[in-house]
């Protein structure tokens, strides 16, 4: 299965690299962006939309990375709670393991009366 995933990662970088050189003009073209409200205007420098692209790409790393941050340490408390819950049913369990065994109406020392 890891054999699959790596094929199939270097078929998505390969076709990266195919669009990325494809279209090298469109991607060269410079732009800024303007962000104009009513008490505040900012305009950015100008940037290739190759840097926009890659601050994009690790915005969402970021985000993603982020938000699958509280549903890690979700599940970490979740596999801990678990983990104690065990050890506590396994002491359970080892304590019936020692008591002894007995039957109604059979003597303890083996003798019948």
């Amino acid at each position: 299965m890891k054999h699959v995933k790596v094929i199939i990662i270097c078929i998505f970088v390969f076709f990266v690299i195919l669009i990325a050189v494809q279209n090298y003009s469109a991607f060269s073209t410079s732009v800024s962006f303007k962000l104009d409200l009513l008490f505040f205007r900012y305009e950015t420098s100008q940037m290739t939309l190759y840097v926009i692209a890659v601050i994009t790409f690790l915005a969402g790393v970021v985000f993603t990375g982020f938000f699958s941050l509280t549903d890690r340490l979700r599940l970490k408390r979740e596999i801990k709670r678990l983990k104690k819950e065990g050890r506590e049913r396994e002491k359970e369990l080892n304590s019936f393991r020692t008591l002894p065994v007995t039957a109604d109406g059979d003597a303890i020392d083996g003798e019948r009366g």
